[in-house]
């Protein structure tokens, strides 16, 4: 954190909070791995290992980096990552940031069910120059085991297993798949880390090793930011302090160059705080506003040698006003050292805010309605949330007044779309988010079932005042997807009413639109 400016009141309380800490030894305890810190520490005992990730994974490098030289020399183009959450969101912030060197793969994420977005897939990465990266937590990710198994099937069945690599926890299921199948690798990673904290175990080296990046570089920053642990604590108390002022709504402000990192903060910040009716609120990509509400901290993440973009935003905002807070990067190599200051500081807002950071009790229930929904093939019952076509203007706008009465103050907007990111997709949303941003309401996007494995956690869990706006579609190929008896189109569609079932059920407001074909 390289400055804040803060209400007096603010900034009075967060200095409190940084003095009760440091008499009762907060960094030492946390750097202990003290459970007790948070609430459930029985549970959170169970999910610490990620503040020794940077001592002991060096012992695990020469492993990865031998895949990664084979992978190379053998000319593979391709690294398609298949998975959730975070066994996805880091590596495709490494990619973003740190890929795209000479001789080295391109590494993509399938992290969607849309039949189109895996065909596109299907297409675009042939088993001849690619290599699958299986990555799950569980091993029993339905999403990650569909994608498996269409590209399982898509291979050349003699050698198929040399075209995949699994990334998981020891005894999972995925873990005697891979050895049933004869994939090429397998990594175990350490049992103790939950998937949003994974970035610096095998979940993101792997992906990391594969398109170039240094490992023991990622591992050094997150050394470094473990050793100035205060300045992520400092950041945790600002956020932690600044929720129970009402304030939120954390507003990210980046330069272009950083932007593909707030992805994997969005998941951070939602799954570790959006639950007991509290919660962060990651707000990133919002069209410009005329005004905003009391419920905002805006957030600038800045490159020290960079264009400055993030820097003047927030200088504007401040000088209406608004309570700001700059971090800055040396360069983007420093993502490793910023991934464990944030997780840090995710952890120590938590605290603030008595949340337990490590579990995710609200993800369940979505998973039981699609299951259930499955099994209905995604009949509508009388009391599901209404679907509207967005091109029946009359019905459209008599359900968006109903949606939105009421809003006020210290809600938000939650766009979740089970569609593919095509550009003409991305720009009726950006269209439909602009006109949302006139209830002056905070608006967030995501795509579905991305999310689910993301922000879904807060929107069921977090701040009672989140109203959820999904968009469906009937498009795209049917396609099925082996050794089931169901296909992409099912499947996704079954997500989506389970996840507005699951939110009804919560007491959110939510109301679908349904895109044409």
């Amino acid at each position: 954190m390289t400055g804040s400016a803060l209400p007096p009141a603010l900034a009075g309380a967060v200095a409190a909070r940084l003095e009760s800490w440091r008499r009762d030894g907060f960094g030492r305890r946390l750097l202990d791995a003290d459970p007790t810190l948070w609430p459930r520490p029985e549970d959170a005992a169970q999910r610490l290992g990620w503040l020794r990730l940077p001592e002991a994974m060096p012992k695990e490098l020469a492993a990865i980096e031998a895949l990664a030289a084979e992978v190379r020399s053998e000319g593979v183009e391709h690294v398609v990552v298949l998975g959730m959450g975070g066994s996805s969101l880091a590596p495709e912030v490494f990619e973003k940031l740190l890929g795209g060197r000479p001789g080295r793969p391109r590494l993509t994420v399938l992290d969607s069910t849309h039949p189109a977005a895996v065909a596109a897939h299907l297409e675009a990465f042939p088993a001849a120059s690619s290599l699958y990266v299986v990555s799950s937590k569980s091993g029993t990710t339905l999403e990650t085991l569909s994608f498996f198994r269409t590209f399982w099937h898509q291979t050349a069945q003699g050698r198929a297993g040399q075209r995949f690599v699994a990334v998981t926890d020891p005894d999972s299921a995925l873990a005697e798949l891979a050895r049933q199948r004869g994939f090429r690798r397998l990594f175990l990673a350490p049992p103790d880390v939950g998937g949003r904290y994974s970035a610096l175990s095998h979940f993101g080296l792997v992906p990391a090793a594969l398109i170039g990046a240094d490992l023991e570089q990622l591992l050094a920053g997150g050394r470094e930011a473990l050793s100035r642990v205060e300045e992520g604590i400092e950041l945790g108390a600002l956020l932690g302090e600044a929720a129970l002022a009402g304030r939120d709504k954390v507003t990210f402000v980046a330069d272009p160059a950083l932007a593909p990192f707030v992805p994997w903060l969005e998941q951070l910040l939602a799954e570790s705080t959006g639950k007991d009716g509290k919660g962060l609120v990651p707000v990133f990509g919002e069209p410009p506003a005329a005004r905003f509400g009391a419920d905002r901290i805006f957030v600038g993440l800045s490159l020290a040698a960079g264009g400055g973009e993030a820097r003047s935003g927030l200088r504007a905002l401040s000088q209406a006003g608004l309570p700001t807070v700059a971090t800055e990067w040396p360069d983007v190599a420093a993502v490793g050292g910023e991934m464990m200051r944030w997780q840090i500081a995710t952890a120590a807002a938590a605290a603030v805010m008595d949340v337990a950071p490590f579990d995710q009790p609200d993800v369940d229930s979505t998973k039981r309605f699609t299951r259930d929904a499955m099994k209905e093939r995604s009949s509508p019952a009388a009391d599901d949330p209404p679907i509207v076509d967005l091109a029946d203007r009359m019905a459209l706008d008599g359900a968006m007044a109903d949606w939105l009465a009421g809003a006020g103050d210290g809600q938000s907007i939650a766009l979740q779309a089970f569609l593919p990111a095509t550009d003409d997709v991305l720009a009726t949303l950006a269209a439909l988010r602009a006109q949302l941003a006139a209830t002056g309401l905070a608006t967030t996007l995501g795509f579905g079932p991305r999310f689910l494995h993301s922000t879904g956690q807060l929107h069921k869990g977090g701040p009672a005042g989140t109203r959820c706006l999904q968009l469906i579609d009937r498009g795209g190929p049917e396609l099925a997807i082996p050794e089931t008896d169901f296909t992409y189109r099912q499947l996704i569609d079954a997500q989506a009413l389970g996840d507005a079932r699951a939110l009804a059920r919560r007491g959110r407001k939510v109301l679908r639109l349904r895109l044409g074909d």
